[in-house]
């Protein structure tokens, strides 16, 4: 095994923090990662994967071990729809462009979404209307202290908004090495109407779009909103958006009666973090090498040389002056790694 020590994670992470990590190693196979939790000689392991979700704060004292297990699978195929495994190290945006490629329908609203397909489950990730657990099937995931390996169904993944089990109860105690996905092969249950999907598909003349005019609207907005992390380091969405109760959101509506909402049940409402950012004065502000986008509130950068506890401190500082503006709670979407 090559185990690398006092090795830089600045390009295995996409806000480009240069951290150190003590120890780190390359996983490609389950046999590997069930070899280096049976090594005693590093007791302090710390997984690491695509690396898009996550803000370092400090160097990791630790065995970094980096979830590169590859490979995509047909489990079960009819006329109708196809079930597939795919493994955790595979990238989520390419995986997703493989099945759009093979027509499967199901996974484009969440196109050009940065990481790696095994960290999706943690968050539930989601875009313009879509969360994974619409189309997840199960997971399997290896127990840290056996080595063995689990499977978690759906209704175990206890999913909730960019939530689940994995970030809660077995947090820190699973590795997950495989997702399980069930998409359409036709009649595809298509979702324009979240976001600014549907102005994009008109402004291209697209009336009756396929799955794939889906996926290019999707991927036009992403980059028109948020910077590329190979060009300026960023983890996308930093903030979750609030979801308000029914009474909360009255009293802010009435308060605020021009911003944006989504009702997502006869009681609850999302605002957009972003919107509220934004009111705040701090889209396009920059703190040092700290800043925030200046197309897209919500997302927090790294110009250059920023260390992860000047973007944390900035943070702090967006969330302090969201709830004395608004009365609104705003929370970290990204992992913090303390």
């Amino acid at each position: 095994m090559n185990i690398q020590s006092n090795f830089s994670l600045k390009a295995y992470n996409t806000f480009g923090i240069d951290a150190k990590a003590s120890y780190f190693l390359e996983i490609n196979s389950i046999e590997d990662l069930r070899k280096a939790f049976q090594l005693d000689t590093y007791p302090k392991k710390f997984i690491i994967s695509g690396g898009s979700n996550m803000l370092i704060t400090q160097h990791i004292d630790a065995l970094v071990l980096h979830i590169n297990i590859k490979g995509i699978e047909v489990v079960q195929e009819t006329d109708e729809e196809v079930i597939l495994k795919i493994m955790a190290g595979e990238n989520w945006h390419q995986m997703v462009m493989y099945t759009l490629d093979k027509g499967y329908g199901g996974l484009e609203n969440m196109s050009l979404i940065p990481g790696n397909t095994g960290t999706a489950p943690i968050q539930n990730i989601g875009a313009y209307g879509v969360e994974l657990k619409d189309i997840f099937v199960r997971c399997e995931a290896m127990d840290v202290e056996t080595q063995t390996l689990k499977t978690f169904t759906k209704e175990d993944c206890k999913f909730g908004y960019r939530d689940s089990i994995f970030k809660n109860e077995v947090k820190g105690k699973y590795v997950i090495t495989s997702v399980t996905l069930q998409l359409t092969k036709r009649n595809h249950k298509k979702n324009t109407s979240y976001g600014a999907i549907e102005a994009k598909l008109k402004e291209n003349n697209i009336i009756d779009p396929s799955i794939k005019d889906i996926s290019n609207a999707v991927i036009a907005i992403r980059q028109e909103k948020l910077p590329d992390p190979k060009v300026l380091g960023n983890s996308g969405s930093f903030f979750k958006n609030p979801v308000l109760d029914r009474e909360n959101f009255t009293s802010f509506i009435e308060k605020n009666p021009h911003a944006p909402f989504y009702k997502i049940s006869e009681s609850e409402y999302k605002i957009p973090a972003g919107w509220l950012i934004e009111q705040c004065g701090f889209k396009g502000k920059r703190f040092d090498d700290a800043g925030v986008h200046k197309n897209q509130a919500l997302v927090l950068v790294n110009h250059g040389n920023a260390t992860g506890e000047e973007i944390l401190k900035l943070a702090f500082r967006i969330i302090k002056e969201v709830k004395e503006v608004f009365g609104i709670d705003i929370v970290p979407e990204v992992n913090i790694i303390k």
